[in-house]
């Protein structure tokens, strides 16, 4: 049995092995486009992969996808972060979780994961082939596939299909032609761009608990937030990128957002610690006291953006100055007027189309022995080692079943 994968990434490499392992007398077969394997890995996680979440309740698990949290929630039933953290300490690469539960390895570098992979296909006899282009896949009349390169065609029984996310639906149209589905994909996981906005002065400032919304819309994320020196990042914006991202691609990406700075603190609260701070330190300059635990350039831009002046004593704090304060804090007005790529890290919503991907074993319900795994499905999380573990649970899953008997 001679098994095709396309694409040499996360995925690939992930659902090949399986593959081998599970079935070791088929040929198992890598094609890779680009000249190197992996590049994705590479950069991940700044260049220490991010291998997934210490998340291990499955139900939760899904919830940090915008996009196929149902389909993974079964699919987790197979191969969760778990499973993952098991897998890689087989092969003597030991993970570690931190403070904020994203899971890297030991080493802190992404290229022990690459290291593995391209140790573990080697030992098992994959074929690895780059600079391959897999232009379309054909079904045959023997219900096997030909696989349509520059000027050439290669026949195999059985294809995994693990191309990654795609920018352009041009990449993907082939499968509209053998019925599949595909949502159009457009960017996730991105920060946001202010040009005009002065806050971009206080660059590196992090406020840990902050919550955003984009306003006129049901979109809502919190957590830490990083002033950039073209707008914003850190997980709020990204996780809320994520969450929003074809409402805000349908604005061409100019909108606002309304900040909390304070996390979820309500108007009626705000006002009474404003009102108690007024008679307790009713002589002292608001610049010089700051009762929420801000960064002290963060209170300061707030306080002057609401109309106090350096000589402004908390006794002061009233009428408009009062209500500017208190909207500044708890509902923060920003222009937005495009997006940037978070770090080196390409993430899209949209690919294949859930319903015609069988959860059980990842082959298509239109053609049978045609898999999928990785990005190409319509899924996609948010940052912090979800999207790699999509990835390794739907690579795994299709791996493991591809060599079985296709379905009738």
């Amino acid at each position: 049995m001679k098994i095709a994968v396309i694409g040499g990434g996360a995925a690939g490499f992930f659902s090949a092995i399986t593959a081998k392992e599970t079935f070791p007398n088929a040929e198992v077969t890598i094609y890779e486009k680009s000249a190197k394997f992996l590049s994705k890995v590479k950069v991940s996680g700044g260049g220490r992969c991010n291998v997934t979440n210490a998340c291990y309740d499955n139900k939760e698990l899904s919830t940090f996808y915008p996009r196929g949290a149902n389909f993974l929630r079964k699919a987790f039933e197979q191969f969760n972060t778990l499973s993952t953290i098991e897998w890689f300490k087989k092969r003597g690469v030991e993970l570690e979780a931190l403070s904020d539960n994203c899971i890297f390895p030991k080493s802190n570098s992404s290229q022990t994961i690459i290291d593995c992979f391209e140790f573990e296909a080697r030992k098992l006899g994959v074929r690895c082939i780059i600079q391959t282009p897999i232009i379309s896949i054909v079904p045959d009349e023997y219900s096997n596939f030909k696989l349509i390169t520059n000027g050439d065609s290669i026949s195999v029984d059985r294809v995994i299909y693990t191309i990654g996310g795609q920018p352009k639906i041009t990449t993907l149209e082939w499968l509209t032609h053998l019925k599949h589905l595909i949502v159009a994909p457009v960017p996730s996981l991105f920060t946001f761009n202010m040009p005009n906005e002065s806050i971009r002065e206080l660059m590196g400032i992090v406020n840990e608990s902050t919550s955003v919304r984009i306003e006129k819309s049901k979109w809502i994320a919190d957590g830490p937030l990083l002033i950039t020196h073209w707008g914003m990042s850190g997980p709020a914006i990204l996780k809320l990128s994520a969450f929003a991202a074809r409402e805000l691609a349908e604005k061409e990406y100019q909108f606002a957002v309304l900040i909390n700075w304070l996390d979820q603190m309500k108007e009626e609260e705000l006002r009474q610690i404003l009102q108690e701070n007024k008679v307790i330190h009713s002589e002292k300059k608001i610049s010089n006291y700051n009762p929420f635990g801000l960064k002290s350039r963060l209170w300061i831009f707030l306080i002057s953006k609401s109309g106090c002046i350096e000589t402004t004593r908390w006794k002061d704090l009233q009428g408009k100055l009062l209500n500017r304060l208190v909207n500044n804090l708890i509902n923060d007005r920003y222009s937005v007027e495009g997006k940037t790529t978070f770090k080196e890290e390409f993430v899209t919503a949209g690919g294949v189309d859930l319903s015609l991907v069988d959860v059980k074993n990842m082959q298509s319900k239109v053609i049978s022995g045609l898999y999928f795994a990785g990005e190409v499905l319509n899924i996609d999380g948010v940052t912090g080692g979800f999207n790699f573990q999509a990835a390794w649970t739907t690579a795994y899953i299709a791996g493991k079943n591809v060599g079985i008997n296709k379905a009738e």
